[in-house]
């Protein structure tokens, strides 16, 4: 299935699900640049990534605006209404979307979207939902492999590759 949509958490997913704060209450997140790939990789064909996450912080949308993610929803705590408004506007269903989470807060969209994905580092309650475990952990390029994986399926991955390298988009 080549999915019309994709869909990601970010905590867990692009980050280990760890969470940094300095002294001055400064909050930091470490980002893999795999994971940009996964985006690129997804422009290339035209699919649209929306980031929809229950944490709401700056950096989350600087990386997201930098990537020139389509949709950004951060605070978000049901994560299927807000995707469901976003299938009306591209007027699919939920069933042509794929999703990545990694946590309890995730398992209602993963249970009903067409293709679903953890990390290798979600709890075992969470991997036994999902169509797919990445081998990679949250932060390790989990997401860039979850795209890559569709691509693979759909016999897609190598020409989307060679247009990468032909300098059709940008990694960072």
């Amino acid at each position: 299935m080549l999915p019309k949509l994709i869909i990601t958490d970010i905590d867990g997913v692009w980050t280990d699900g760890s969470m940094y704060y300095d002294q001055t209450e400064n909050e930091w997140k470490r980002f893999n640049t795999y994971d940009s790939a996964g985006v690129l990789f997804a422009k290339l064909l035209n699919i649209p990534v929306a980031i929809v996450t229950g944490e709401d912080t700056k950096i989350v949308g600087r990386r997201a605006k930098k990537l020139n993610v389509e949709y950004l929803f951060q605070g978000i705590k049901n994560k299927v209404e807000i995707v469901e408004s976003i299938c009306t506007e591209l007027n699919i269903s939920l069933q042509d979307c794929a999703f990545i989470g990694d946590d309890i807060n995730d398992l209602s969209l993963l249970q009903k979207v067409g293709f679903s994905a953890s990390p290798k580092n979600a709890p075992e309650y969470i991997q036994s939902k999902v169509n797919l475990v990445t081998n990679k952990k949250g932060g390790e390029g989990a997401f860039r492999e979850f795209v890559e994986h569709i691509l693979m399926e759909n016999n897609l991955l190598e020409d989307i590759i060679e247009k990468a390298v032909a300098g059709h988009g940008k990694t960072s």
